[in-house]
């Protein structure tokens, strides 16, 4: 894989909007933690260039460096106290749970040189998938479809769809079973 075609430099312009967004997050997101400002909330990241759905539900709590780069599906949700590193772009599908205390890590540094540039690697996490409390998923990972990720996993791979894996690094565990 040819990692300089990861290679990316910040603009003004995404500068400038870091900026805004680390000014008016504290006064117009996080303080309304009430379920009754849900859709505030959501209006206020659409506001900031995030691509979601009215039914989507983000908790006051979650850390987003760049809403512009989050895409969040249907009926979706991002769990209290998540950390949402998107440098590079994080899509989620529908039906999808993230709980709480995960950390998504969109970006990543080119060890192959010796000034570590930064490096962007999207994250794509599919519809109906669990991932479970205090999970991390690293750069350029996907997680497919209905799968299924353990609590306290580290997922530096993709995973397949219908799977769930779990430990560090996290590793296949079963196939799911559907009643």
């Amino acid at each position: 894989m040819d990692l300089a075609t990861y290679s990316h430099t910040f603009s003004l312009k995404n500068k400038i909007g870091r900026l805004l967004w680390n000014v008016v997050s504290p006064i117009l997101f996080r303080p309304f933690s009430s379920r009754l400002f849900k859709k505030w909330r959501v209006l206020v990241l659409k506001c900031f260039g995030a691509n979601l759905y009215w039914s989507s539900h983000v908790y006051a709590s979650v850390k987003i460096w760049a809403p512009w780069n989050l895409t969040l599906g249907k009926n979706s949700s991002i769990g209290p106290y998540v950390d949402c590193y998107n440098q590079g772009k994080i899509i989620i599908g529908n039906n999808t749970i993230i709980s709480q205390k995960n950390y998504l890590c969109a970006s990543s540094h080119n060890y192959k040189l010796k000034d570590f540039p930064l490096i962007l690697k999207p994250i794509s996490i599919g519809n109906g998938v669990w991932v479970a409390a205090d999970a991390f998923i690293g750069p350029s990972v996907i997680i497919s479809d209905l799968a299924i990720v353990a609590a306290r996993s580290v997922v530096i791979k993709n995973v397949d769809a219908n799977t769930i894996v779990g430990g560090n690094p996290a590793k296949f565990i079963k196939t799911r079973n559907f009643e």
